[in-house]
């Protein structure tokens, strides 16, 4: 048995080797190190089925480490997921492969985050943690624990290296998320380096600060039974995250790149690769080599996982029998399915509610549902007083209230980026995660995985511009903005009223993917709608909230958020003077281009070429809606400290401002 083992390890090593070599690009060193944990985990503790990489009981398994991605697609290949054919481990970092550089969630079934930069994953472990535990209070009874299952991640030097990773291991041991495993990948060995050049820190001595259990195994590389003994260990104790710190050798049987920073990211070569199957005693031929009785020691997992899920549905249904209701409720939430007429619990605003900041409004939109959709979890990083997403009369998920779902994760907006993701990894959970707009920045790696991995999360940013006023330039976003935008696949709305924000979560919480709001710190009025193009325009992104009579503007005000007032403002002076304007709100630049393209130009037809944009962010990627006559009224340098109307005043957000650019932009487009 021992040396079927050995066999099996070696097996996940020197698929590795050949498919990088093949590519002539990857990250052997990871993979040869750490195929002997991966062997260990996956074989004799992960609960998995591997012909429905879904089922919601199964274990969840995060490579952080995600540069060493042939660990995982050679153990999805090894025991037995469909798709990962053999062939995709040939065509590995390939075009159109399921077999990327980095791990995918959204491409390649089994994988369970999208992860590469490093500390995404661990701290992403967290949330799953998280969610497990708070569906595991939410749905089980005395004899039916439908929600019981461990969240494992193998973890590099660089994962526990990096800030996100700290706050969130940090958080977790704080909440005393017992199911939470980390094998730590301890080869001490970065990319450019040896580790002791940057890193010489006591480890273990931090993670036991944390309030995690730290185990040790002296021999990553060769002794499977203490790897066994480690894991057992982690979960045998319930009251603490686990870090196992397991010693390996990076590039393990290289003869010339071992325990090197050349066995990282560079293939081994093909004379190295003939020395290392030779050192190890690893037929040179054929390439891709499995031994058949390796195959068949993996393929056990196809009966074994068919056998775990098939006493779950089995315990589901005797659970359907007995808690109909409940049972109702789990299908629907895990086949993300809102409550039935959800969006009636939602207020409307009328214009004598008078002036409403859009992050109050949207603190009442989050209470109004947060009773209805029960599966709502989330909360800021120590801001919710201000950010408005606290959920009232809900407990807080604390260790002694894994039930709750208001998530303090303290001043820790990279965690709390990285744990939303998380939540909504495992599924089960509309997760959100609340800020200052400005701080999106330190969260910008998890928001753009989000959008990469089409995650259904929500980003709460409040304190939406310059109009935050004391607090100065540090905390008044400017760029923002435009920086959310530029993410593919990113939903960005900033409504202009108390009515756009319902609107806005309406969207949010129909989306299938991320979508950002972006939210006044100021009281805005609440706008007379009685122009509205059409009930859904808010859905369209940009639609006309006011117009002439004859539909035929002399200009056209192109505005988000704040600025929408301004140019309804504007539009009384001007009208004054004989100009006809229309005003179109634009709440979302991605809501609207994903309109056609009658839509559009009847929005904004292109014969109107006089048009001012108007917006307290940067001017980058205004010029496509207000064109080459057109006018934009922005924010092109960093605020300053004093009360919001005197900044109005300073950099040139008035109606007089607007008159003079919308004057402007007519007399150019006639010229």
């Amino acid at each position: 048995m021992q040396e079927l083992q050995e066999r099996s390890i070696n097996t996940i090593r020197f698929l590795a080797i050949d498919a990088i070599q093949k590519a002539n690009s990857g990250h052997p060193g990871l993979p040869m190190g750490a195929a002997p944990m991966g062997y260990v985990l996956w074989k004799k503790f992960l609960k998995h089925n591997p012909k429905n990489p879904s089922w919601p009981d199964r274990d969840r398994f995060v490579l952080s480490g995600g540069h060493g991605s042939m660990l995982i697609y050679s153990l999805l290949h090894l025991t037995g997921y469909p798709d990962m054919t053999i062939d995709q481990i040939k065509n590995f970092r390939q075009l159109g492969s399921l077999t990327p550089g980095h791990p995918e969630s959204h491409l390649t079934p089994g994988v369970e985050a999208t992860t590469g930069p490093l500390g995404q994953g661990i701290s992403n472990s967290v949330g799953m943690a998280v969610a497990e535990r708070f569906l595991a209070e939410a749905f089980n009874r005395n004899g039916y624990k439908i929600v019981d299952h461990y969240t494992y991640v193998i973890a590099s030097d660089g994962d526990l290296m990096e800030g996100v990773s700290q706050e969130a291991c940090s958080l977790a041991g704080h909440l005393k998320l017992g199911k939470l495993i980390v094998l730590y990948d301890d080869n001490k060995i970065s990319l450019a380096a040896p580790t002791s050049v940057c890193f010489s820190e006591d480890v273990a001595g931090r993670y036991k600060s944390y309030g995690w259990q730290v185990l040790e195994v002296d021999d990553g590389n060769t002794d499977i039974d203490a790897i066994g003994k480690a894991i057992q260990d982690a979960k045998s104790d319930s009251e603490h995250p686990s870090l196992i710190m397991i010693r390996t050798t990076i590039g393990f049987g290289s003869p010339a790149k071992a325990n090197t920073p050349d066995a990282h990211g560079s293939p081994l070569g093909e004379d190295e690769v003939k020395a290392t199957k030779e050192n190890m005693g690893w037929p040179l031929e054929p390439e891709f080599h499995v031994p058949d009785d390796v195959l068949k020691h993996f393929r056990e997992a196809l009966k074994e996982g068919e056998k775990q899920e098939g006493s779950w549905r089995d315990l589901m249904e005797k659970y359907n029998n007995e808690y109909p209701e409940l049972g109702k409720e789990w299908e629907s939430i895990w086949n993300a399915k809102l409550p039935a007429k959800w969006e009636d619990v939602l207020p409307s605003y009328s214009p004598e509610d008078g002036s409403i900041a859009t992050r109050k409004a949207s603190g009442t939109a989050i209470n109004a549902v947060a009773p209805v959709i029960k599966n709502l979890i989330g909360g800021s990083a120590d801001l919710a007083p201000s950010t408005n997403t606290y959920m009232k009369d809900i407990d807080e998920q604390q260790a002694d209230k894994p039930g709750g779902r208001n998530v303090r994760f303290g001043v820790r907006e990279h965690a709390m980026g990285s744990m939303v993701n998380g939540m909504a990894y495992h599924g089960g959970v509309i997760p959100y995660g609340g800020t200052f707009l400005t701080f999106s920045d330190y969260m910008r790696g998890a928001i753009r995985v989000s959008a990469l991995a089409s995650l259904h999360t929500i980003w709460v940013f409040t304190h939406d511009s310059v109009w935050l006023g004391e607090d100065g330039p540090t905390h008044q976003p400017v760029e923002h903005l435009a920086a959310l935008r530029a993410i593919p696949n990113l939903t960005v709305i900033r409504p202009c009223d108390a009515n756009e924000t319902v609107e806005a979560w309406k969207c949010a919480l129909k989306s299938d993917g991320p979508v950002a709001l972006v939210l006044s710190r100021q009281g805005l009025p609440v706008l007379n709608r009685k122009k509205f193009a059409s009930e859904d325009g808010f859905l369209k992104g940009g639609y006309i909230l006011s117009d002439p009579d004859d539909g035929k503007p002399d200009v056209i005000f192109i505005a988000t958020g704040s600025e929408v007032s301004l140019a309804l403002e504007t539009e009384k002076l001007l009208e004054k003077d004989g100009i006809k304007c229309r005003v179109v709100s634009m709440p979302s630049w991605e809501l609207f281009e994903a309109q056609s393209e009658e839509y559009k130009k009847k929005v904004l037809p292109p014969s109107i070429k006089a048009r001012v944009a108007i917006e307290a962010g940067v001017s980058q990627g205004w010029c496509r809606y207000a064109g080459e006559k057109g006018r934009i009224v922005s924010q092109d340098s960093f605020g300053a400290s004093a009360p919001y109307k005197d900044l109005r005043e300073k950099f040139g957000f008035t109606a007089d401002r607007v008159v003079k650019e919308a004057k402007a932009s007519i007399k150019g487009a006639k010229e």
